[in-house]
């Protein structure tokens, strides 16, 4: 999905279409590891200089909001973002240069409903993500 059809969907659901918000969009968008609302903004601002730190997690959120973009949970507990995948899908990162693969396939069904049978929840979902190192860090 493309940085203008992600402002479309913001602009559809009543968010104003900003120069820093556009700023904030195409750096996330065009993003092919996931980002902390840190380095967005710093990354952001080369394009905008005016842009604020608020408006770049508000924009964060309210994307996170649409489904365009996923929350990341890293090991070192700092959150970041990355765009979503199709579907269900799961995360591989690499914990040296940051890059995110998505994949299929999981088959965790006997899984939670072990994990169900024995707490009593009833689970309606669950999200994966994987740590290790990319091809090419393992190469370096």
């Amino acid at each position: 999905m493309s940085a203008e059809l992600w402002l479309a969907q913001l602009h559809e659901n009543g968010y104003r279409l900003t120069d820093a918000r556009r700023a904030v969009v195409e750096t996330v968008e065009k993003s092919n590891r996931a980002l902390t609302p840190v380095e967005v903004y710093d990354m952001a601002r080369k394009k905008y200089r005016a842009l604020g730190l608020v408006t770049v997690y508000r924009t964060l959120e309210k994307l996170e909001e649409l489904h365009l973009i996923q929350r990341v949970h890293q090991p070192m507990g700092c959150q970041a973002f990355i765009s979503a995948g199709e579907g269900h899908q799961h995360l591989l990162l690499c914990q040296n240069c940051g890059q995110v693969a998505f994949f299929e396939g999981d088959d965790l069904d006997v899984l939670t409903k072990s994990i169900a049978k024995k707490t009593g929840y009833q689970i309606s979902e669950h999200w994966l993500q994987l740590f290790g190192l990319c091809a090419k860090c393992r190469a370096n």
